[in-house]
C-alpha cells in the first residue's frame, strides 16, 4: 500500500476499533468512502480487502460491508498453524485436483498430507413472500439418493460469486432473484478438500424462463419454511451448501432471546 491507501486503511481500522462503527452496522458505500476520503475505488478495495482478511470486516453482497456481529468468546492466542513446505500435484483435470502437501503440525514430525482442490462454488436460497424457498427435486447418482436442493454451482474464472448466484438460478429453475445477500462464505470440508462455498439469500423472484441446464434442473416447487424441519429429520436435504443455508434462514427467525430448551 502508498502512503495514502495506508492512511485510508489506518482510519478506517481505527473507526472500527473505537467502536465508530458498532456491531452489525453497514458500513457507508463506496461511493461515499471514495468522496469522503479522498481515495480511487480500486484501492479502496485495496482497503477493505485487508480489513475483511483481518476480520474487522464481512462482505454481504456485492460491494456491501458490515462490521461483524458482536460475540461474547475471545480468539485464543499463542496457537500456532501448521508450515507447509510443499506441495506436488499427483492428478488433476477440470473438476478436481488431488495434491500432497508436505507439512509440519507444531511439535509434530512432518509428513505428507492428502488434499483435494475443488471449485469456487455459490448457492442461493430464494425465498417469497409466502415464506416459502425456492428449491429442486433431484436424484444424486454419488449417494443414490432423491432429494431437496437449492439452486447452485461453479464459479466461473473471474466471474463474481454473486453474479453465479443469479446465472445458477436463473439457469437452473428459470426465476431469477432478487436482493440478493451474501451470508457467509465456508469450506464444506476442511479437513482434507479445498472448495469454498458462498452462501446467499434472496428474497423475492421474477420468472423469466424455463430452466436451461437441462442437467442439473429437476423438478421445481416453492417449499414452505415450516416444511424444512421435517425434510431435514427425514434426510430429504441434500448437500451442505442447502443445509447451511436454510439453517441460517431458521436461525435468523427465531425470536431474539429464544434458545432451545435443555433436555
Amino acid at each position: 500500500m502508498g502512503p495514502k491507501t495506508t492512511k485510508v486503511y489506518e482510519t478506517l481500522r481505527a473507526r472500527l476499533t473505537s467502536g465508530e462503527y458498532a456491531p452489525g452496522d453497514k458500513l457507508p458505500s463506496e461511493r461515499a468512502l471514495v468522496e469522503e476520503l479522498g481515495i480511487g475505488r480500486t484501492a479502496l478495495r485495496q482497503v477493505l480487502a485487508r480489513l475483511v482478511a483481518e476480520g474487522q470486516l464481512e462482505v454481504r453482497g456485492r460491494s456491501s460491508y458490515r462490521v461483524p456481529g458482536a460475540v461474547s468468546v475471545q480468539r485464543p492466542e499463542g496457537v500456532e498453524p501448521w508450515r507447509i513446505h510443499g506441495e506436488r500435484d499427483v492428478y488433476d483435470n477440470r473438476w478436481v485436483k488431488l495434491q500432497l502437501w508436505d507439512v509440519e503440525p507444531p511439535g509434530v514430525k512432518r509428513f505428507e498430507h492428502h488434499v483435494v482442490r475443488l471449485h469456487h462454488v455459490a448457492v442461493t436460497a430464494v425465498i417469497d413472500d409466502q415464506d416459502r424457498v425456492l428449491m429442486m427435486w433431484r436424484y444424486r447418482f454419488v449417494p443414490q439418493q432423491f432429494g431437496w436442493e437449492l439452486p447452485g454451482g461453479i464459479v466461473d474464472q473471474g466471474e463474481d460469486p454473486a453474479d453465479t448466484a443469479i446465472r445458477e438460478t436463473v439457469e437452473e429453475t428459470g426465476w431469477r432473484p432478487k436482493s440478493l445477500e451474501h451470508v457467509v462464505t465456508y469450506q464444506p470440508m476442511v479437513g482434507m478438500v479445498d472448495s469454498p462455498h458462498e452462501i446467499f439469500v434472496a428474497h423475492g423472484a421474477e420468472k423469466v424462463g424455463e430452466p436451461t441446464d437441462l442437467e442439473e434442473a429437476g423438478h421445481i416447487e416453492w417449499v414452505p419454511l415450516a416444511d424444512i424441519p421435517g425434510l431435514m429429520a427425514r434426510g430429504e436435504l441434500l448437500g451442505s451448501g442447502t443445509l447451511v443455508a436454510l439453517l441460517h434462514i431458521l436461525a435468523a427467525r427465531r425470536p431474539q432471546g429464544l434458545t432451545p430448551t435443555a433436555q
